[in-house]
């Protein structure tokens, strides 16, 4: 007999505040100006996991999953689903009377189209559902089949970094052909887009024909309204200027603030410091192990023997609110993912036994290039650190910088680094990060099968809490094979935002549908 799961039955029944000025004067045809720090790379959500492209893409596009505020996957394009007796077939059904930004009407085809290219071309489609493709039963039903059971299938398609977007199907077939990125971005979300000029802004439009869920509003789930009409994403790279225009309210929203003087906010007239409940990033130095001085597990041991986490942090953040020291892939909170089984290979800062392990690994003095950019200032910091470090343990090393586009790009190439700062924002499962697997053919390309085979056995076990032993071995493996350092976790940053705009949340990343700015 087959399991029915209904997206009434799934979604939390919890309505996120939306302000008790909301109901009484909002502004439909508001403005939000928003000063974002970091410019896209690119805008096509298949091809990276950035936050500069998957803050705004979560307001253009819809996917078949979603996750609500509790982390858990509910339907979100698709209106009921079934699941095999052997656990391996799903076919879903999908909503009714929802049209792309285009006015084109969604059907299966725009789904399989979308899903296979996602499938093809994304880090979770390659790791995490290999050999998986989508076919259509009908208009409105589409199915999929898994080689193997796996506990983590709806968490990958709702993955909220490499966003599994809908699109239409010519828009698919444009990209398939060409081999490019998809830049003409129609999807089915609250907000399209009006215009965008790389580097300088991003401008997003109510789509007044949305069809919204009716569920309660929970995380990225349910009831989605446009409260606003139109939001521009600008593109402000010096922390200075957006600590300026935060305080001067310039901007109703600023995000990526200047950790040094943050607490200067506190005195600003009509603004208000929103600090997320809940998530955070990994804070991660990754390796190139695919050529070059890192290609060597020992040199890559001994850059981790050298280091003294509270110090690398306190560098990168400057301030301990800002930070964990923490060795595990999984956030405490995460309970089924949650290990301190690699604290024994973290932290040890043993300088003299790190100068010996480069000794022994072969080095012959090859100049270790890293990779950073200003537009970040923490993780330049730990680039800084990284290279004095080096210095330490007899390894020669310079920084190449570059604006966050182009290393996004040159990263692509091993050739170009071979060792980075990076952070990773919280994902429901570890296998969304995308540096474990070596078939996400992630920047820094991993090669451990035995991670490899320590991920799938996860997925296929009974359960995650008798998945539990796997769970603290895969950190282990990661510890010994290194595709990055865990040096801890992020505190989630804090975003000012003015005293008119209500029902700011926040997700892994903004939410600003459900958001209204109040008249005057």
């Amino acid at each position: 007999m087959k399991m029915l799961f209904s997206a009434a039955t799934l979604l939390l029944a919890a309505v996120l505040p939306l302000g008790s000025a909301q109901a009484q004067s909002v502004d439909r045809n508001a403005t939000l100006n928003i000063a974002y720090g970091n410019r896209p790379g690119t805008l096509d959500p298949y091809l990276t996991t950035n936050n500069a492209t998957s803050d705004v893409d979560r307001h253009i596009f819809e996917t078949l999953f979603t996750i609500n505020a509790k982390f858990e996957p509910v339907p979100e394009l698709v209106q009921s689903y079934t699941l095999s007796e052997d656990r391996k077939t799903y076919t879903l059904v999908l909503r009714d009377g929802i049209h792309f930004h285009d006015g084109q009407r969604l059907t299966a085809d725009d789904v399989v189209a979308s899903m296979n290219r996602w499938l093809a071309v994304s880090t979770q489609g390659k790791a995490n559902l290999p050999g998986v493709q989508f076919s259509k039963v009908d208009d409105k039903t589409v199915a999929f089949t898994l080689a193997a059971p796996s506990l983590i299938t709806l968490n990958v398609l709702a993955d909220v970094k490499n966003i599994a977007a809908i699109m239409p199907k010519r828009i698919i077939d444009a990209a398939n052909s060409s081999k490019k990125p998809v830049t003409d971005l129609i999807g089915t979300g609250p907000y399209k887009l009006a215009e965008f000029k790389p580097g300088d802004y991003l401008h997003l439009t109510r789509y007044d024909q949305y069809q919204s869920r009716t569920e309660p509003a929970s995380g990225l789930a349910g009831q989605k309204k446009a409260d606003v009409k139109d939001i521009w994403f600008r593109y402000i790279t010096d922390e200075s200027t957006r600590l300026a225009g935060a305080m001067t309210g310039e901007y109703d929203l600023v995000f990526q603030l200047p950790k040094d003087n943050i607490d200067t906010l506190s005195s600003a007239p009509d603004l208000s410091l929103f600090q997320p409940q809940g998530g955070g990033s990994l804070i991660t130095y990754l390796f190139n192990k695919n050529q070059g001085p890192f290609a060597n597990v020992k040199l890559r041991q001994a850059f981790n023997l050298a280091l003294d986490v509270h110090q690398t942090l306190l560098a990168g953040y400057s301030d301990p609110r800002f930070f964990k020291e923490d060795p595990s892939l999984g956030f405490p909170d995460q309970v089924d993912w949650y290990s301190e089984a690699g604290k024994p290979y973290w932290n040890q800062h043993k300088l003299e036994e790190a100068r010996a392990l480069v000794k022994t690994s072969g080095y012959n003095g090859e100049e270790v290039v890293i990779i950073a950019t200003k537009e970040y200032a923490e993780l330049y910091n730990l680039a800084i650190v990284a290279q004095q470090v080096l210095k330490q343990i007899g390894v020669k090393s310079r920084l190449d910088v570059y604006d966050w586009p182009t290393v996004l790009q040159r990263r692509q190439d091993p050739k170009n680094f071979d060792l980075c700062a990076l952070e990773f924002s919280m994902r429901q499962v570890l296998h969304q990060y995308p540096f474990l697997d070596s078939r996400a053919k992630f920047p820094g390309l991993s090669n451990s099968p035995e991670i490899d085979s320590v991920l799938d056995a996860i997925k296929q076990a009974p359960s995650l809490q008798e998945a539990k032993p796997l769970v603290d071995k895969l950190n282990v493996l990661s510890w010994q094979y290194l595709p990055v350092i865990v040096l801890g976790r992020t505190t989630p940053d804090a975003v000012a935002i003015k005293n008119n705009v209500k029902g700011f949340e926040d997700l892994i990343g903004p939410i600003l549908w459900n958001v209204s700015v109040t008249q005057p």
